[in-house]
């Protein structure tokens, strides 16, 4: 029979192992220098803050505020179920998940702190809403959200050991994000929403929030005790989320972060062999097929098309931005091949082609992707009268392949190079990796020239225009291809 033996003279101990290979006061200089740079970062943008928490002109209506009350709510379930949300550090995954140890005391600092996050992104959001909406509201309902925020995160735990429950909630969470920004959308579009009643009475506030954090409390309790039932193979994926962000973070490698993710997803499919499309070439119908087997994400891809409404009053250079990153977003999807086919070039060897064709085949889909989701986005905004009369839909058609060029060059990208020389300023030292990274193929959405100018210039999209863009745009295309790849070799790499 196995005893189950004190868990704090274990943790000491390992506490005691780790700092031998440390320097004392390593734990200390990184928890003052995260807290520093927000208190500089909060500093430095404290208008932009202001703007985004407590504007001067408050514009959501009662019913925008619920929809962006629902919105934050998806978001957070949402993101709680992603990172978790029970997790232990990789120590304690090494040493205490199989061991003899009380499995709630184990998992509840790691409960405490995501209900401490939740509580904390929760009241944001509520104090966001309040002081966005046209009504005054009570400033209880921060410690409302907060509390809702804690529950969402206890939801969130129980879920995690229950996959039904899980598959419900992530079910309803979707759902609420989804109505939410359809009320947004349709409100920014000129819907005038029906009025709400008046303001609570602060003592209904009061008593609300009074239950609700009587609940809150009980809740926790059980949820600490409910900590038991959370399988292994659960703890164990929620550290290795954990430990892949902390990698990307402390290694500057995005690309950790996106290969776990693709990972996952394909790991929890049942898939079967299906042949590839005879008319197309091999590369193009295998991204098909990706593209074919990922539904959910193709209809939120189209669904977002609809998202730029929500930017019409805002400056046009803002609209300019979400615009081209929505195309090059829309473009990524089935990006991740040639990330493999960059990684691994056997197989194209095998299959004989060299890489000026590889990429070429790889371009199609997602180049059809760009075009499709600027023209849906362009079109709807000349629907809702943010755009000045004109070929928009065109204009989108010549504009979406330079979001699939951008995609295929991010995706060929590899990893952060950390070897190259750092840039000294008066600030400190600047590594130049990281940022070389981040404008690889950003650097070519100066193919999106005459179409950012025409946006810019709130000028009608002429044929010559929309010519313009679609000569740029081929040119541009075809040097990239006759720059970046040789007929004579494989590797992708670049």
């Amino acid at each position: 029979m196995t005893a189950v033996v004190a868990l704090r003279p274990v943790r000491r101990w390992i506490r005691k192992a780790q700092a031998a290979h440390r320097d004392r006061g390593d734990a200390l200089a990184t928890i003052y220098t995260v807290v520093f740079s927000i208190a500089v970062l909060s500093v430095m943008a404290q208008d932009t803050l202001r703007a985004v928490f407590s504007p001067l002109v408050p514009h959501l209506s009662g019913v925008g505020a619920l929809a962006t009350a629902a919105c934050a709510t998806g978001l957070i379930h949402l993101t709680l179920r992603r990172l978790g949300p029970v997790s232990v550090t990789r120590p304690a995954a090494y040493f205490l998940l199989t061991a003899p140890v009380s499995r709630p005391k184990l998992l509840a600092p790691s409960l405490l702190a995501t209900a401490f996050g939740a509580a904390v992104a929760g009241g944001a959001a509520a104090f966001g809403v309040l002081g966005n909406t046209v009504a005054s509201g009570s400033p209880i309902l921060v410690v409302t959200g907060a509390l809702f925020g804690v529950l969402l995160a206890l939801l969130a735990s129980a879920a995690q050991s229950r996959p039904r429950l899980a598959s419900l909630t992530d079910t309803v969470a979707r759902l609420a994000l989804a109505i939410g920004l359809a009320g947004l959308v349709a409100e920014a579009t000129g819907w005038t929403p029906p009025a709400l009643g008046g303001e609570a009475a602060a003592s209904v506030v009061v008593t609300v929030t009074g239950a609700l954090a009587a609940l809150t409390v009980l809740a926790f309790l059980l949820g600490v005790r409910d900590l038991a039932r959370t399988p292994n193979d659960a703890i164990l994926e929620s550290a290795k989320t954990a430990g892949t962000l902390a990698d990307s973070v402390y290694g500057i490698e995005p690309s950790f972060l996106s290969e776990m993710l693709e990972r996952r997803y394909w790991a929890t499919r049942r898939l079967r062999s299906t042949r590839l499309p005879r008319r197309l070439p091999p590369l193009t119908g295998q991204d098909l097929l990706l593209a074919r087997r990922r539904p959910a994400r193709l209809v939120w891809t189209a669904a977002s098309t609809a998202l730029p409404l929500l930017l019409i009053s805002v400056p046009r250079w803002v609209l300019v931005i979400a615009l081209l990153a929505g195309m090059v977003i829309a473009a990524k999807a089935t990006s991740a091949t040639i990330k493999t086919d960059a990684g691994n070039p056997v197989l194209l060897r095998m299959l004989g082609l060299d890489s000026r064709r590889v990429v070429g085949q790889r371009l199609w889909v997602p180049a059809v992707l760009g075009a499709i989701w600027a023209t849906a986005a362009l079109g709807l905004l000349q629907a809702a009268g943010g755009l000045p009369p004109g070929q928009w839909w065109a204009m989108g058609l010549a504009l979406g392949p330079v979001g699939g060029v951008v995609a295929v060059r991010a995706a060929r990208a590899g990893f952060v190079r950390n070897d190259l020389i750092p840039v000294d300023t008066p600030m400190g030292s600047v590594p130049t990796g990281p940022i070389v990274y981040a404008f690889a193929g950003l650097d070519l959405l100066i193919l999106a020239l005459p179409a950012v100018i025409t946006l810019l210039g709130d000028r009608p999209a002429t044929w010559t225009a929309i010519a313009v863009q679609a000569g740029v745009a081929a040119l541009g295309i075809r040097a990239y291809l006759s720059w970046s790849t040789d007929p004579s070799r494989v590797g992708l790499a670049k």
